[in-house]
């Protein structure tokens, strides 16, 4: 999982906390979304040419720009579009602790959605553009996350 900034990555780590499983990587803050994108198309494309079974979460805040989405999807090379999943809060990750409390909360609670194929804190209204990305991902690397399921 590579997170756009800090509060991301907060997110990404309670979701890891939600399963301990070494298939699982929370990477190092990108520093903005066009970061993300521009450290995943230089250095993670390779990486996930010579290992077929990696997938790459990308987290992005959209800033109020939904459109966003869709020009990041729009970058990931058609090879691994089946292996690369772009989430991110419509705003910013900081509009959902009001609601949702802090960030290792909110991911335990995004990961336990997952888990168990519901949408209570994915429904959020911050969070239910993310609902093709969700299905895709759910059913590509939920296998994989909760094998006993």
């Amino acid at each position: 999982m590579l997170p756009e900034d800090d509060a991301n990555r907060q997110l990404a780590n309670g979701f890891h906390l939600e399963f301990a499983t070494r298939q699982f990587q929370v990477l190092n803050v990108a520093g903005g979304w066009r970061k993300v994108l521009e450290e995943f198309l230089n250095t993670h494309v390779a990486e996930m040419g010579r290992n077929p079974n990696r997938h790459m979460i990308l987290l992005i805040d959209l800033d109020g720009q939904e459109e966003r989405l869709a020009a990041a999807v729009a970058e990931v090379p058609a090879h691994l579009t089946e292996r690369v999943f772009i989430l991110g809060v419509l705003s910013e990750p900081e509009k959902l602790k009001p609601d949702l409390g802090d960030y290792e909360t909110i991911g335990l609670a995004l990961a336990k959605d997952c888990r168990e194929e519901t949408n209570t804190t994915w429904g959020h209204r911050l969070l239910q553009h993310n609902t093709v990305e969700l299905d895709r991902l759910r059913t590509t690397v939920r296998p994989i996350l909760f094998p006993s399921l």
